[in-house]
């Protein structure tokens, strides 16, 4: 189980509940699962593991109350307790459920009720997996740079264009989709779209591999054709929504890379106790020693600045774009700097494929990119300090 004790005074009775009950889940029913070998092996596990998630009732914790989700009072901080235990057992599976809250929360926030009705039960019970497109090949920090266009065409929206890097690429039973319908407007141009994986002229283009077991793609827009009722919000409102999302789903990044770092201490924790050399446990060692409290240290830090965000968004606050932004720039590095020691400590051992280690070293490097890079969430501090 995470150390609660940690960020105890961020959490109510109720998530110590929630945080009990996903440590037993992940711990049995996704640390056993095989680590898929290649991708198409990797996007068939991801179905298995939503449908777990669906049965376990973890995947309604990415819907409103309304949705048979929790309330808004605990839910932040529930989704960072079910990404950190399902990132230290299965980095697929904390990827899993991350996209159904990412792809979700748009409709939450500003879907029709006839579009909220659609999606938001099937993405409950783990029946429909979700997507967020909004990269393109020339538009990753820039968002504003995108040229996916939806263009008004009698009672619905033509879009064409193409998305990169594109998490359940695929796989996705729909996408929360961002693209231009005011060119020249910039930032204030962009709307946003909920379509089908079945809509017309939606295509596919192919899996983009990562070293990490990670369903992405590659789609394309070829005048596919969406009712006006699947646009979120009013016109000229999609960049302002993505952002929203993503600034109130940061922390949960954060919370993952937490997870992945946490996993990985106790690996190198079981591993010095144990390991011999020069005749002591390699925990005896003054340099074992630096490592094991630096890593320590920079996760217990790294949990504080989670759920401090987390507890802030929960409570109600307005904006808790500092407080996302330090916990994600925080955590996910220090995740590497863990996850890295850990495999120094294991040596050999811990660069070995089937190692839960190496796992995580293909797996962490990528939370300090997605959902807003390192160096982005300095600006944003900086920003907002200033």
């Amino acid at each position: 189980m995470p150390d609660i004790s940690t960020v105890r005074a961020f959490l109510d009775e109720k998530h110590l509940e929630i945080a009990a009950g996903v440590e037993i889940f992940a711990r049995e029913q996704m640390r056993s699962l095989p680590v898929p070998a290649a991708d198409d092996a990797a996007r068939v596990q991801a179905r298995e593991i939503l449908e777990l998630l669906g049965q376990g009732g973890w995947s309604a914790y990415a819907v409103p109350a309304d949705y048979g989700g929790p309330s808004r009072a605990v839910a932040l901080r529930a989704c960072c307790l079910i990404r950190e235990a399902l990132a230290a057992a299965s980095p697929l599976a904390d990827a899993v459920f991350a996209l159904q809250c990412l792809g979700s929360m748009p409709i939450a926030l500003a879907g029709s009720e006839e579009v909220r009705d659609r999606w938001l039960p099937e993405v409950a019970a783990g029946r429909a997996m979700a997507a967020f497109a909004m990269t393109e090949t020339e538009a990753g920090s820039d968002v504003a740079s995108m040229t996916t266009r939806a263009e008004r065409d009698g009672d619905g929206y033509v879009l064409n264009g193409r998305k990169s890097l594109i998490s359940n690429a695929g796989l996705a039973d729909f996408y929360t989709v961002f693209a231009v319908t005011e060119p020249g407007a910039g930032s204030r141009g962009i709307s946003g779209f909920v379509v089908p994986s079945e809509a017309p002229g939606l295509r596919f283009l192919g899996p983009q591999v990562l070293s990490a077991p990670h369903p992405l793609g590659e789609l394309e827009f070829d005048g596919c054709r969406v009712p006006a009722t699947s646009r979120l919000g009013s016109e000229g409102e999609g960049f302002k929504l993505g952002m929203q999302t993503l600034d109130r789903l940061r922390a949960t990044v954060a919370a993952a890379a937490c997870g992945m770092a946490s996993r990985a201490l106790e690996e190198a924790l079981a591993h010095v106790r144990e390991r011999r050399q020069f005749g002591r446990a390699l925990a005896e060692f003054q340099l074992t020693q630096e490592k094991i409290a630096r890593m320590s240290t920079d996760l217990a830090a790294a949990r504080l600045l989670v759920y401090r965000a987390a507890w802030a968004a929960d409570t109600g606050a307005d904006r808790v774009t500092l407080e996302s932004a330090m916990a994600k720039a925080f955590a996910t590095e220090a995740a590497q700097r863990i996850v890295d020691d850990a495999v120094q400590l294991l040596g050999g051992g811990g660069m070995l494929v089937d190692h839960p280690v190496d796992r995580l070293y293909r797996a962490v490097r990528a939370l300090r990119i997605y959902e807003g890079t390192t160096e982005i969430q300095h600006l944003v501090i900086a920003r907002e300090v200033l």
